[in-house]
């Protein structure tokens, strides 16, 4: 036990150590928010690649591939279509060089659409920060063989996190990436091997598994194929407007660099994805006893299967391969802590205090409210982490509430002119709403759940994103047509020809 805590605990000194030098090139916004526009190509890759790739993989994955197999990889499936999409776009994201989606937002559609899209967004992004608090508290526990529980492993996980973001902001978080990213890569890759062995390999998973581990599309519910088709969904519409990557696009040098490395981010997501799925897979083979027994007693007793790609890393891998995926495990989780804290806190200054409050804020108040921010959300988003059940429902709802309120407005102020004002707000704010509503719904009237009485289940048995998409697409297309045309001066922002007019 104690080699893997001081191992980790002395790159956690180091990346901090790192992190303290870099804060001292803050000198203002530009650089707190956007790394000063200064991330070259290897960067910006590394960064793409940590960002995305946090406890959403190693722990919601690992869940959904510990219960329900190799049909787990319809989840970071749609994460790949969204990457490819976003290749598409990326040069225009960084041309428009803002530091918010509320600035796509507010351009195309107003100032209650930078609001609206704000409140989807800090919800939205405050539920993915807790989760990753959470799978600190696992890996705290797992490694410290139950010395430190998983509560106050989440509580440690949040102070550092906290403190790590606050201090540096994006300057910090992305060049800490890079390190971090090469890391990810590498200790998956190295570990499926010995974890595959140490299992039994294909054979003995086949005996020792669930047939629907084995299938399409698992075995989940009456209804599975919607179910992972939900999940499937909600990835890629997160991808495609979440802004804690358009962050990094703004962060670029340039236009071109900011679209090659997209190119090499979808490779490196699907290689570690999949590994992870895979990790997941074949270490469940020795630890499905105690996983079923999780499973059958409602969480009461056996091992959460959130946690097999950490067992794995202790019981089924030599020791200096288990050390550098527990490196990689906790990379993520500060990675992904620290840009999805980072983000939501920019638009409270960016979007609510600068626009609203006091436009006019010196460079040094807005760096020092913004750290504030950092703080006050970091301790919300803590105390949901010690009430949350599921790592990978958490990840759903979060993916799914981000997915449908801003996505789709957001894609149609960058790709389609037809899209008006008021249908850009009614889609953000009719798409939030109809995702809380569906999730809170669950809880009052537990007897329309699928699983019955079960709040982690879907309304009727219908995934909440269908109904959700469907009005929020819906209210964009039909008001759009409904509402009079946007005007040139709006559209020439994001449909210029070489003379800079409108198309």
């Amino acid at each position: 036990m104690q080699i893997y805590l001081y191992l980790i605990v002395i790159y956690l000194l180091v990346l901090m150590g790192f992190n303290f030098y870099r804060s001292k090139k803050v000198k203002n916004q530009e650089d707190f928010m956007v790394a000063g526009r200064s991330l070259s190509l290897k960067v910006m890759v590394f960064t793409l690649i940590c960002t995305w790739i946090g406890s959403g993989t190693f722990i919601g994955g690992a869940e959904f591939a510990a219960k329900a197999g190799f049909s787990s990889l319809w989840m970071p499936a749609g994460a790949w279509v969204g990457i490819i999409i976003i290749y598409f776009l990326a040069g225009k994201i960084r041309t428009f060089g803002q530091y918010t989606i509320g600035d796509i937002l507010e351009v195309r559609y107003g100032k209650f659409a930078r609001i609206f899209g704000a409140i989807a967004l800090i919800i939205s992004f405050t539920a993915i920060v807790s989760y990753q608090f959470k799978a600190g508290g696992f890996i705290l526990d797992i490694i410290t063989d139950h010395a430190i529980n998983t509560q106050m492993g989440t509580i440690y996980t949040a102070i550092f996190v906290i403190v790590f973001t606050a201090s540096a902001g994006m300057l910090a978080v992305a060049y800490t990436d890079l390190p971090n990213g090469i890391i990810i890569v590498l200790a998956c890759i190295i570990a499926l091997p010995f974890t595959y062995f140490a299992s039994g390999g294909i054979a003995k998973a086949v005996t020792v598994l669930p047939h629907n581990h084995f299938t399409f599309f698992g075995g989940f519910g009456d209804h599975p194929a919607l179910k992972v088709g939900a999940y499937f969904l909600s990835t890629m519409l997160l991808l495609l407007g979440i802004q804690s990557m358009y962050q990094k696009f703004y962060s670029a040098k340039t236009a071109k660099e900011a679209k090659q490395s997209v190119i090499l981010w979808v490779i490196g997501t699907i290689i570690v994805e999949s590994v992870v799925v895979c990790i997941a897979v074949f270490a469940s083979v020795k630890f499905w006893p105690q996983i079923s027994q999780f499973l059958n007693s409602g969480g009461k007793s056996g091992m959460d299967p959130a946690a097999i790609v950490l067992w794995a890393a202790r019981k089924l891998v030599p020791t200096w391969v288990g050390v550098f995926l527990l490196a990689a495990a906790c990379a993520v989780v500060l990675s992904t802590g620290m840009n999805y804290l980072l983000s939501p806190t920019t638009n409270i200054i960016r979007d609510i205090y600068q626009k609203f409050i006091n436009p006019n804020a010196s460079q040094k108040t807005v760096v020092f409210l913004q750290k504030i921010m950092i703080v006050i959300l970091g301790i919300f988003a803590l105390y949901a982490a010690l009430n949350l059940e599921s790592v990978l429902e958490t990840a759903y709802f979060a993916y799914t509430i981000y997915g449908v309120a801003i996505t789709p407005a957001l894609l149609a102020a960058l790709a389609w002119k037809r899209a008006t004002k008021l249908a850009g707000n009614l889609s953000i704010l009719f798409g939030t709403v109809a995702v809380i509503f569906l999730k809170v719904i669950g809880y009052v009237y537990p007897h329309i759940m699928v699983p019955y009485n079960n709040p982690n289940g879907d309304p009727w048995g219908i995934p909440i994103i269908y109904p959700s998409i469907i009005i929020s697409l819906g209210t964009l297309i039909i008001v759009s047509y409904l509402t009079k045309p946007p005007s040139k001066e709006v559209l020439k922002t994001f449909f210029p020809d070489r003379e800079g007019n409108t198309k």
